[in-house]
């Protein structure tokens, strides 16, 4: 989870990524914000994270993003 939270934080240092819960349906995260993100989380995760995946249930909050990287390690 660290390693999430500090990419989130590159991203954007401005949003509270412990307490938001609509990262993208609020339009905290823009789409190069998003770009950005999958690209990190597939690099720091080594998972791929198709676009079936890219759904605002995935990317809402950090815990929701956390529990996408975990079941995608898991395959």
């Amino acid at each position: 989870m660290e390693t999430l939270m500090n990419i989130l934080r590159e991203i954007d240092d401005s949003i509270d990524y412990e307490k938001e819960q609509a990262l993208i349906d609020d339009r905290l995260l823009d789409s190069f914000g998003v770009i950005t993100l999958v690209a990190e989380l597939e690099e720091a995760f080594d998972i791929e994270i198709e676009a079936s995946e890219m759904i605002p249930e995935n990317f809402n909050s950090a815990g929701a993003i956390y529990k996408m990287v975990c079941r995608l390690q898991e395959n």
